[in-house]
């Protein structure tokens, strides 16, 4: 995590941004917390994860007459040949007062980091669903601070959710008649459902995931990811393996992170062993449930979802919609473009070309 003296802060009326010191980053979370819609990527643990990925971290704090009202924590990506990314994926994150002021600054902030990073482009994903409780006019006012719409998002611009305020008859009265049947079947089955942060079980959880991205053709990060995910989480209290299995053997697996009240359905997979089972069905419902009770969540979030069935989640939406819930749909990434920062790298990349063609 970056230096606060590094980089001088920027002002304007009666706000300022600047990089949190040292002493002040251990408190993020707490500030992070209670910022409404706020999201598990812009978390001191997640950051912890990202610098273990190599990414160096910055966290911009927002001041109002130098109270701390918010901010956004930014990853720049590893290096690599030509412009570099700063991202924010699930932010920022500040009250809806501050919103447009907040961002207003933290752009014109992150627009001294580009220029002694080497930062092309600023990505910001608002975790902000549109139309639910929002006051924010999203994507008007990204468009009047200068970012566009990103070509590839970090977070998925749709999820499906369940409010786990309801008690478990609710629950299970909003649900689709074919997911309460499912679990009953599971349960007559016999399959069992259990959860755990042990890293042991680290192993057990990539072998059924990558198993399933294999199966379904879809991206599934390497082995190491998982570990330093898993670890990282873990150690924090953040996350939790699920597992639904039948006279031993493992049937299906999940990861869910626990963050500001909301569990998250991050990952899972399953085996192609014992459809009739209906396990995940299971384990989902007792993630649900586990949730609710012992976290004391008042969400759960599905994660990807999608009506369109041209779109790469739409088979895993039909399972999801059959807990019952309803949509979120969020302003997805944005990107600003520093075009300062952009002009020199085309000035370099052409003089690289001219002296390998001379």
């Amino acid at each position: 995590m970056e230096g606060a003296k590094l980089f001088p802060p920027v002002f304007e009326g009666d706000y300022s941004v600047a990089l949190l010191s040292k002493d002040e980053t251990p408190n993020w979370d707490l500030l992070a917390e209670a910022i409404p819609h706020s999201c598990f990527m812009q978390s001191l643990t997640w950051a912890s994860f990202k610098e273990r990925e190599g990414y160096r971290v910055f966290f911009a704090g927002v001041r109002m007459r130098e109270r701390l009202v918010g901010g956004m924590i930014l990853f720049a990506f590893p290096e690599c040949r030509g412009p570099a990314l700063l991202a924010a994926p699930g932010g920022p994150l500040l009250p809806p007062e501050h919103y447009a002021a907040g961002l207003r600054l933290l752009t014109r902030f992150c627009a001294t980091l580009a220029e002694c990073l080497g930062i092309a482009a600023l990505r910001i994903e608002p975790a902000v669903p549109l139309g639910r409780d929002n006051c924010l006019p999203f994507p008007e006012m990204l468009g009047e601070l200068g970012f566009v719409r990103s070509p590839a998002d970090i977070l998925p611009s749709e999820s499906w959710a369940v409010d786990l305020h309801q008690s478990e008859a609710e629950l299970l009265a909003g649900m689709k008649p074919k997911g309460r049947y499912n679990i009953g079947v599971a349960r007559r089955h016999g399959a069992q459902v259990r959860f755990s942060s042990d890293e042991r079980d680290i192993p057990l959880f990539y072998r059924i995931f990558e198993q399933t991205a294999r199966r379904k053709r879809f991206f599934g990060e390497p082995y190491a990811y998982f570990i330093n995910l898993c670890q990282t989480l873990f150690a924090a209290g953040r996350a939790e393996l699920g597992f639904a299995s039948l006279n031993g053997d493992t049937l299906a697996a999940i990861l869910v992170v626990y963050w500001a009240g909301q569990a998250t359905y991050l990952y899972g997979g399953r085996t192609f062993e014992h459809d009739r089972v209906m396990a995940p069905y299971l384990l989902h419902w007792e993630s649900m449930l586990n949730a609710k009770h012992r976290r004391g969540c008042r969400l759960y979030d599905f994660y990807g979802y999608s009506a369109d069935p041209r779109h790469p989640y739409f088979p895993f939406s039909r399972f999801k919609k059959q807990f019952g819930g309803f949509p979120l749909t969020y302003p997805g990434a944005h990107d600003y473009y520093f075009y300062g920062v952009l002009a020199d790298t085309v000035v370099d990349l052409l003089r690289d070309l001219s002296g390998e063609l001379a």
